[in-house]
């Protein structure tokens, strides 16, 4: 398996990175992960954004990385994942510096590691739904970077998981935010409904096509808070993201809410995202 790092194709096994480096000791550090139908990544560019924003947020030396795109196809291509399901997992922490809780030297290059690896998809739970619980959210106030600090989202899905759930949805003073690796969408009378954007909420790539699909296919909805005691009224809630895609949410099991089925509206966006994936729209094939 080869790995990029700093700037080199390597095997996984000779990548080394300092024990000073900034997001091994602060988790001072940004990440994407994005999806790879047969050799095409999706939305690379909508990734690329986010990964701009973050970068510029934590006032980073370097904020661009136009390049990373074609770092992540060539990575696609020498490890053999033209066909079939991938994911490529981009890193970019502040680098390797004297331990101090202010900056290094703007001088310091960044550490940027990339790798991409063959990945399952959880048709399963997109065909039948899956359990999910309620936590409160004890995290930063800055949701919307997507930082490698994760260790609240890293305990709470593993609560889920000891509560045989598979995702953990976040609750903050009695509204809905979003879960541990994915955003939410629920469906009160007929209409979809998703938490707005704000510092508590990840703009999520896969949200934003989700949005994109509602538009198109007609679907009424709305960014809109969601409250904790409005959710055992709900028609359907789902799941999104980069690796779940859209998953019906069939139980939460900390409050009553239950669905024998997944709902008409959580199929046809389904559905929707297929075409999108099979379409290749807004992808780049490996070259």
């Amino acid at each position: 398996m080869f790995v990029y790092l700093n700037g080199e194709y390597i095997p996984e096994e000779n990548a080394r990175i300092s024990p000073d480096d900034r997001g091994f000791l602060f988790s001072d550090g940004i990440y994407e992960v994005i999806r790879s139908y047969d050799g095409i990544l999706f939305e690379p560019e909508a990734h690329l954004a986010r990964l701009r924003y973050g970068a510029k947020a934590l006032r980073f030396n370097e904020t661009g990385f136009d390049f990373l795109p074609h770092v992540a196809s060539e990575l696609i291509q020498r490890n053999g994942l033209e066909s079939g399901d991938a994911t490529v997992y981009i890193q970019v922490t502040r680098g390797a510096a004297p331990r101090t809780h202010r900056f290094p030297a703007k001088n310091t290059p960044l550490t940027i590691y990339i790798s991409a690896r063959r990945f399952n998809p959880h048709h399963s739970e997109q065909e039948r739904g899956i359990a999910a619980i309620l936590v409160p959210d004890q995290r930063w106030a800055r949701c919307d970077i997507k930082s490698t600090g994760l260790l609240p989202n890293v305990l709470a899905n593993q609560q889920a998981v000891d509560a045989g759930a598979f995702e953990a949805l976040f609750v903050r003073d009695g509204i809905l935010m979003e879960g541990s690796h994915s955003n939410v969408f629920a469906v009160s009378k007929g209409e979809v409904i998703t938490p707005p954007l704000s510092n508590y909420i990840l703009g999520g790539i896969t949200r934003e096509v989700v949005l994109e699909l509602c538009r198109k296919l007609g679907i009424p909805h709305r960014e809109g808070i969601i409250l904790f005691s409005e959710i055992p009224g709900m028609e359907e809630i789902m799941i999104v993201g980069t690796t779940v895609e859209v998953t019906p949410v069939r139980q939460i099991l900390n409050v009553n809410f239950q669905n024998r089925d997944p709902g008409p509206l959580t199929r046809r966006l389904q559905e929707g995202f297929r075409e999108r994936v099979r379409s290749g729209a807004a992808g780049i094939q490996a070259s």
